[in-house]
């Protein structure tokens, strides 16, 4: 099987499972839109890639999201996994999956859907200038800021909001304990004991 892996992944077009192989060195390694590194960063990615998968080794997705930074834990990779969020060309996948290069990566996170291709496989997290030679991104761009501001900010030097403000917000951010009703009619708002 693991040999089957590294034969559909030359046949792919690629260097070999790790994007490493003949004639590929430090020099080759160019960022997603082609143009040269700087010397630090192709060192860094020679360094990445050394540390990655052998010949006939795979890569967990969960632990994959987590070394390319789509993920800031690898605990929330996994939990994402299971949660259906990350799907693995077209398909949804656990967090043991094995990602392989030429995947199609689907990640739904912070209320943002980012799509990439996997171009080198590693096991280890690294820089952010690393991380972005080991994907192809295709994610849509994120929304402006102004569509997904949070409800119930206040202005700076407000102040502590009334309790009427309060009862608002808390209506508007869904936070009604159960059982509460607005009004205050009936047996409900009188107070116990008087």
């Amino acid at each position: 099987m693991a040999s089957e892996d590294a034969d559909e992944s030359v046949n792919r077009g690629t260097d070999g499972p790790a994007g490493t192989g003949p004639g590929r060195g430090a020099d080759d390694a160019g960022d997603p839109a082609g143009g040269p590194v700087g010397p630090g960063v192709a060192a860094a990615v020679a360094a990445a890639e050394t540390a990655g998968p052998g010949n006939g080794e795979t890569v967990r997705i969960d632990s994959w999201i987590w070394a390319v930074r789509l993920i800031k834990t690898r605990s929330q990779g996994a939990a994402a996994c299971r949660g259906g969020h990350v799907h693995v060309n077209g398909e949804r996948v656990k967090p043991a999956y094995s990602v392989r290069v030429g995947d199609e990566v689907r990640l739904r996170h912070e209320g943002r859907e980012r799509v990439v291709i996997v171009k080198r496989l590693i096991r280890k997290r690294v820089g952010a200038p690393v991380a972005v030679q080991c994907y192809i991104d295709n994610s849509p761009p994120p929304p402006p800021r102004e569509a997904i501001a949070p409800a119930g900010l206040r202005d700076r030097g407000a102040g502590r909001p009334t309790k009427r403000e309060r009862r608002d917000l808390e209506r508007l951010r869904g936070l009604k304990p159960p059982g509460f009703s607005s009004g205050m009619s009936g047996q409900e708002g009188r107070p116990r004991g008087r």
